[in-house]
C-alpha cells in the first residue's frame, strides 16, 4: 500500500472514530434500538430508518462526495488529495454532528416527511461518512460527465422510489413547501 493510500486510510478512520465518539456522548444510539445491525433498510417510513449501515438516503452521502470533490479541487487545484479529503471530511463529520441536534432533528420533525425521525444511529452516521468517502474517490477517478450523470441517476432514482433525496431534502430543511410535503407523504 503506498504512502497516500495508508494516509487517505488513516484520516478517514480518524474522522469517523472521532465523529461516533462525540455522536454517542450527544446520546445517539451505537446501533438499531432494534438490537441488531443490517446492511441496508429500505422502508423509509420505519423506526429502522437511518438506523443501519445503509439506506435510502446513502446515494445522498455518495452525492456529497462527488460534490466535495468538485468543489475542493475547483477552489484550491493544486492542493493534495488528502488535503481536499480532509477538507471534505470535516464538512461531512460536521454535518452529521449538527444532523443529529436537537436543532436539525427537530426541524426534520416539522418540516419534512420525517415524523417519527429521532436522529441517525452512531454506526449510520459512520457509514453516510463512508459512503461520502466513496463519492469523493469516485469523482476523482471518474470523468466530471460521468460523475454529473451518477448524481442524476441517484437523485431521480431516490425522487421516483421515495419521494426524497438530497435535492428536496435540503429544500424542505430550507424552504419547506406544503405541497411538497404533501406529495413527499403520498
Amino acid at each position: 500500500m503506498n504512502r497516500t493510500v495508508r494516509n487517505s486510510l488513516l484520516i478517514v478512520a480518524g474522522f469517523i472514530a472521532a465523529t461516533a465518539a462525540i455522536l454517542y456522548t450527544m446520546g445517539q444510539p451505537l446501533i438499531c434500538k432494534c438490537g441488531y445491525v443490517k446492511l441496508w433498510h429500505g422502508v423509509v417510513f420505519s423506526s429502522e430508518n437511518s438506523q443501519q449501515l445503509s439506506d435510502w438516503y446513502t446515494p445522498s452521502h455518495i452525492i456529497h462526495g462527488i460534490l466535495f470533490y468538485g468543489f475542493f479541487t475547483l477552489i484550491l487545484p493544486k492542493a493534495s488529495i488528502n488535503v481536499r479529503l480532509t477538507l471534505a471530511l470535516i464538512v461531512e463529520c460536521a454535518w452529521e454532528i449538527l444532523e443529529n441536534t436537537d436543532m436539525i432533528i427537530n426541524r426534520y420533525r416539522e418540516a419534512t416527511i420525517s415524523l417519527d425521525y429521532f436522529g441517525d444511529s452512531v454506526i449510520n452516521s459512520s457509514a453516510d461518512i463512508l459512503a461520502m468517502v466513496v463519492g469523493f474517490f469516485l469523482a476523482a477517478r471518474l470523468p466530471v460527465w460521468a460523475s454529473v450523470a451518477l448524481i442524476i441517476v441517484f437523485e431521480a432514482t431516490t425522487t421516483w422510489l421515495i419521494r426524497d433525496g438530497l435535492a428536496l431534502n435540503i429544500l424542505m430543511l430550507v424552504w419547506p413547501l406544503d405541497t411538497v410535503k404533501a406529495w413527499q407523504g403520498g
